[in-house]
């Protein structure tokens, strides 16, 4: 699952900009295999008294802190192209507002993952597909956690 929490300031997103930008994240991990329920996005605003960066107060800085779960970046270089892919698709929200960001991915051991109390088939299995084709978590057999 890839959890993206998002740290704004109160009025930085209307309600469309939050659908839009939600979308936008789900559409490119579906299109790189993974099932659309996977996919996470939280808005957490945080009001101005409450958010500091270099200990000021500020209404213009957005953090988002990205956990991967279900897939790991195989190199340096992939995890690059991704994250520029991922700027890409912040920038009308964010850059091109005039705000400061900055985002982390955090890889997380698949190993201590549910869905439902399940344990998640592995990445490009006939199960997995199974979940992609339904988009929700469902039991299945063992020997459908094979590759597909």
């Amino acid at each position: 699952m890839p959890l993206h929490r998002i740290f704004y300031p109160p009025g930085t997103f209307s309600e469309q900009d939050k659908e839009a930008l939600a979308a936008n994240i789900t559409k490119l991990y579906v299109s790189r295999g993974l099932p659309a329920f996977y996919v996470v996005v939280l808005f957490l605003p945080v009001e101005e008294q409450n958010y500091f960066v270099g200990g000021k107060k500020t209404s213009k800085f957005v953090r988002i802190i990205v956990q991967h779960i279900a897939r790991q970046f195989p190199s340096n270089k992939h995890a690059d192209k991704f994250i520029t892919i991922y700027e890409d698709i912040l920038a009308p929200f964010i850059k091109d507002r005039g705000l400061d960001w900055e985002v982390h991915f955090e890889l997380v051991d698949r190993n201590y993952w549910r869905e439902n109390g399940l344990e998640v088939p592995l990445p490009n299995t006939i199960a997995e597909k199974e979940w992609i084709r339904l988009n929700k978590a469902v039991p299945y057999d063992e020997q459908d956690n094979v590759l597909g």
